[in-house]
């Protein structure tokens, strides 16, 4: 990928950025646990988009605004016991994770395995359809193509740029899995584009 890593490639450095926004977020919080909905509505302006974008890249195409809002719910119900001992950023992407989690546990238990197959490999026609840039499209396909594992330990490290510590409170794994599991990731997606 002559020289530039994975991140590089998808995303720009985002660290400033992730920065001001902790601050802008601890604060709102704080307010929000006060009964200020103006300060939540300015937490879930700030983080929407990127939510949205982290579900439609675990495969929620048709149902990544449904999961975001469903996450900003959850965490307005548990805003007076938020306590801020991570970055909020942490606390939004484990809800987050724990909605997708429920989200494949209803689609395995309400749909038949083809039925399932059959809706995904649609949603990833229609992937392939919008996505002009031929590049970006053979990552995102690769990154889709891991095992949850590792697509999620990806997502985490690559989209939202967690460190490994947060990725390893987020998934409530030990920090040495996270480093296995993402540098498994790596060879494995490098294997697959190592014709670009």
């Amino acid at each position: 990928m002559h020289g530039l890593s994975l991140r590089a490639m998808v995303f720009g450095d985002k660290n400033r950025r992730d920065r001001e926004q902790g601050s802008e977020d601890a604060a709102d919080m704080a307010r929000a646990r006060a009964g200020d909905e103006a300060a939540f509505s300015a937490i879930v302006r700030r983080h929407q988009t990127a939510l949205v974008n982290f579900f439609r890249r675990l495969g929620a195409l048709p149902d990544a605004e449904d999961l975001a809002q469903e996450t900003f719910l959850r965490i307005f119900r548990y805003r007076l016991r938020y306590r801020e001992s991570a970055r909020f950023s942490t606390f939004l992407y484990t809800v987050a994770r724990h909605v997708w989690v429920d989200r494949l546990r209803k689609e395995r238990r309400a749909e038949t395995g083809r039925a399932f197959l059959t809706q995904r490999a649609e949603e990833r026609r229609e992937e392939r359809r919008e996505n002009r840039d031929a590049r970006l499209e053979a990552i995102r396909r690769a990154v889709e193509d891991l095992p949850d594992y590792l697509r999620m330990t990806v997502e985490l490290i690559v989209y939202q740029e967690f460190d490994y510590e947060t990725v390893a409170r987020i998934l409530g794994i030990p920090l040495g899995t996270v480093k296995s599991r993402f540098h498994e990731a790596m060879q494995r997606l490098k294997r697959r584009l190592s014709g670009l």
